[in-house]
């Protein structure tokens, strides 16, 4: 009996193990596509939506990549749009170091 629940246990941590992993895979916004105006927008944006609840970061501060993630999990918090949120995400991209 111990070896047929060892053998069970064996197939079930077997299978689970071959099961494909679910990675979450953090998304850019869409290349550059805003306007020199929703990007002058963005801008606003950034510096009135995110100074609410803690300090301004450098646009420079953060690569690209890194913004995606910071952008990925502020912006619902800030309620923007997805509008609002490329607009800023294209505002701090476009900042050059």
């Amino acid at each position: 009996m111990k070896s047929l629940l060892a053998a069970a246990t064996f197939i079930l941590v077997l299978l689970t193990s071959c099961a494909p992993k679910a990675t979450p895979v953090a998304q850019a916004p869409k290349s550059a596509t805003s306007t020199a105006e929703q990007i002058a927008q963005g801008k606003t944006i950034f510096e009135t939506a995110c100074n609410r609840c803690h300090k301004l970061y450098e646009p420079t501060q953060f690569t690209s990549v890194q913004w995606v993630g910071i952008m990925n999990a502020m912006a619902p918090k800030a309620k923007l749009t997805d509008e609002q949120h490329q607009w800023v995400y294209d505002y701090l991209v476009s900042v050059k170091k």
